[in-house]
């Protein structure tokens, strides 16, 4: 027989774990509007070309393709590959849409992408990404209302643990150069200190070491890396790195006046393993996940694949497969959201009062609420057992003396009281008891 597992690195999301997932897109989405960012969807796949070399090395070996169909599936070739990030999609978009775009184009998109990863706590090979990207603009403000924005986001689902860690592609650069590591394995190095809060100090001189890097050099970035003094008087004496140092003040400085001021600080260790970087970068880390919330940076350089000349741009991504891993172990989602998808279970006494039961859930559902309705004439005590088990909090029973009396019994299953009242009133009392309970 076949398995019934889905695939490695991918999930069915049975009824919890979807409202779980919708009650943290909700938040994401009114935080993003309300930053001014709109909505954008791109598809599941694009061309090949599109995503190739926009990675670096390793993102190239992690996109899953497509292979040609038809008369050309016999050739093995792929000319389409499945979405590995919506910052590349959005980069083709800006360029096919550049007249109707406006000036400042502000952007979310919270869909699904794909990556041929090796499957972790919390890594998965199909997973939603919920971006923010601004542009048309080289302003640090751009940066600081992405910080407000994600630590909102945050702050809203109820972290307060969480820090954001800042630093500037063209720093690591200059401290590359002062290292005395080549140009030619600057993009391998930048990938081994990526790794450093996975695999620490040992695991990236190894990874150093092992591409190339001299251990005099390795030592000088290391050092450099550990500590933020060493790490800017490594740099001081690179022209570019220091200005790119006193884009990071300007940044800090704006971000004080924002709500994530408390969370924001510079982190000479953070690289970022994406070859499309070109300034400020970005990621949230929270203490108990090995790997980050969320990350993200400038690229001003990426549209320029597509549109032939350069586009200021800066985006931040929030993982939201990872902020409902911790949110979940650490319970803190809200009861309405934990507790089940039902408002209120209507019982069926006998076959006779059918068609009564569905209008009485009728009346419940025009009256705001959410409604189930047990499909069968049984008994009393097994219709309880099955709303307890589906986390329902309200069960409406109508047996012949409520019939005669023109009246509704109302069980709530948390407490086990009942109470019996006017049909007409059972509706508020349910709503009403739900936002006092």
């Amino acid at each position: 027989m076949p398995s019934t597992k889905p695939p490695s690195g991918t999930r069915d999301f049975l009824p919890d774990d979807i409202r779980r997932r919708e009650y943290v897109i909700g938040v994401i989405r009114k935080v993003y509007e309300r930053y001014g960012f709109e909505p954008l969807e791109t598809p599941a796949f694009e061309n090949i070309e599109t995503l190739l070399g926009k990675y670096g090395e390793e993102g190239n070996k992690l996109i899953f393709k497509i292979l040609k169909r038809g008369e050309h599936e016999s050739t093995g070739e792929a000319d389409l590959a499945l979405r590995y990030d919506l910052t590349v999609p959005l980069a083709r978009v800006v360029a096919q849409y550049q007249n109707e775009l406006p000036k400042f184009f502000k952007r979310y998109q919270i869909q699904p992408v794909w990556r041929a990863d090796r499957p972790a706590k919390g890594r998965f090979r199909e997973f939603f990404q919920c971006d923010i990207d601004s542009m048309g603009s080289n302003s640090p403000v751009v940066e600081a209302e992405q910080l407000a924005a994600v630590s909102e986001v945050l702050t809203t689902l109820g972290f307060a643990d969480f820090t954001i860690q800042l630093n500037h592609r063209v720093l690591l650069t200059a401290m590359l150069e002062a290292a005395n590591v080549p140009a030619a394995l600057h993009g391998d190095a930048l990938v081994g200190i990526d790794k450093y809060d996975k695999i620490g100090r040992d695991g990236v001189s190894k990874e150093l070491l092992g591409r190339g890097v001299e251990a005099a050099s390795v030592d000088a970035c290391l050092g450099a890396l550990e500590d933020v003094s060493s790490f800017e008087r490594l740099v001081s004496t690179h022209e570019r790195g220091r200005a790119a140092r006193a884009e990071i003040d300007r940044i800090l400085a704006l971000a004080a006046d924002t709500p994530a001021a408390q969370q924001v600080s510079f982190v000479p260790r953070l690289a970022r393993g994406l070859s499309y970087y070109t300034g400020a970068i970005m990621e949230i880390s929270v203490p108990d996940l090995a790997g980050s919330l969320g990350g993200g940076g400038r690229y001003d350089n990426l549209v320029g694949m597509f549109l032939g000349r350069d586009v200021p741009a800066c985006g931040f991504s929030l993982g939201l497969e990872r902020i409902i891993v911790v949110m979940t172990e650490r319970g803190m989602f809200p009861p309405s959201v934990a507790g089940g998808g039902v408002d209120a279970m209507v019982t069926i006494w006998n076959d006779d009062v059918r068609g009564e039961a569905l209008a009485l859930a009728g009346d419940l559902r025009r009256g705001g609420l959410r409604v189930d309705v047990y499909p069968e004439a049984d008994k009393l005590g097994k219709q309880f057992k099955y709303a307890s088990s589906r986390n329902v909090p309200f069960v409406t029973i109508v047996g012949d003396d409520e019939r005669a009396a023109g009246t509704v019994s109302v069980k709530d299953m948390r407490s086990g009281e009942q109470q019996r009242m006017p049909r007409s009133e059972v509706a508020a009392y349910i709503l009403r008891s739900s936002r006092t309970s």
